[in-house]
């Protein structure tokens, strides 16, 4: 995918879209359903969750979540690509399904570019690695040590192939030269009893907010985050980088879309009301609870952001070779 491309392809669509006046003014007259692409329970269902509250505040109509998870999120972003383009289904989709789904996978059922169109990025949180606490090592350095002693064998879950967290996962890999057995999970709800009952020894965390209680409560082990910074919600774990793999850094990231063709007119009215919506204490509160940095971006600078990470993850899929069918 070509960064510009999409940015002029972005931007032809919100041409073309209809722009009469009615559709502002009027604009929810009836619910609006939110698809969001992973189970009820985890982080991209709480923001999901959070937004479609402060839009029904602020719009005075239903904003009704609905969970269709699988394939890393390409289920549910697929559904809000075929639906129709009247404002009247939008989604909270992720990195997964925008920027690392379209090179990861051989097939894929949207077009980025050509079948949605972006609204706003909505947050970020970084990866996490946890561990149970019978796995026989407590930082980077010695799960290092234990998987090139035992390649293969140590086993970690995360939300599903594709997702940001497998790519983490992906990237130490090959950064560390070890080799670890990948066990994909619909959404990171699912992972936490697993992980807590040493079904799977370590997991890839999309976010610190389904293990974050586990950790300071000693019931799990933080090894390593992936941002290039260290947490504030969990300031004593170390990132990867300062763990011995300078520049690592991967961050997951979630954005409000709507169907390609939606009018123009909705597209701003919604991007403004969710504006609006993460200045308030409670926005900022949830997100916060969910240990997610709030952003908040226009549709072309969304646009132009996705085109950016289309870039960055393409050239890294194709370095690292991989691909699912």
């Amino acid at each position: 995918m070509n960064r510009r491309d999409f940015v002029v392809a972005a931007a032809g669509a919100a041409a073309l879209a209809p722009l009469a006046g009615w559709a502002q003014d009027a604009y929810p007259s009836k619910p609006v359903k939110l698809i969001v692409p992973f189970p009820p329970g985890g982080p991209t269902d709480i923001m999901g969750r959070t937004a479609a509250k402060a839009l029904s505040d602020k719009l005075g109509q239903q904003f009704v979540v609905e969970n269709r998870s699988g394939a890393g999120g390409n289920i549910g972003t697929d559904a809000v690509a075929k639906a129709p383009a009247d404002g009247y289904t939008i989604g909270l989709s992720a990195v997964s399904s925008l920027a690392i789904g379209p090179y990861i996978y051989t097939k894929i059922p949207f077009s980025v570019e050509k079948d949605l169109a972006p609204i706003s990025l909505v947050g970020i949180t970084p990866c996490a690695l946890v561990a149970n606490p019978g796995a026989p090592f407590s930082d980077l350095g010695g799960m290092v040590a234990y998987a090139k002693a035992n390649p293969g064998k140590l086993n970690y879950a995360t939300s599903g192939v594709g997702s940001s967290n497998h790519l983490a996962a992906e990237l130490l890999q090959a950064t560390a030269g070890i080799t670890l057995t990948h066990v994909p999970y619909k959404g990171s709800s699912q992972i936490v009893p697993d992980l807590l009952s040493g079904t799977v020894l370590m997991s890839m965390e999309s976010s610190l907010a389904t293990t974050l209680q586990h950790i300071k409560q000693g019931r799990l082990k933080g090894i390593a985050i992936t941002s290039a910074k260290r947490s504030r919600h969990l300031p004593e774990l170390p990132t990867v980088a300062e763990s011995g793999y300078p520049g690592f850094s991967v961050e997951t990231w979630f954005g409000l879309i709507a169907p390609a063709g939606t009018p123009r007119a909705i597209i701003d009215k919604i991007y403004a009301t969710w504006r609006d919506a993460a200045m308030l204490p409670a926005t900022i509160s949830t997100f916060d609870g969910i240990s997610a940095d709030l952003r908040v971006t226009t549709p072309q600078q969304f646009a132009e952001f996705i085109g950016s990470e289309n870039v960055r993850w393409g050239d890294l899929i194709r370095k690292l070779g991989i691909k699912v069918d």
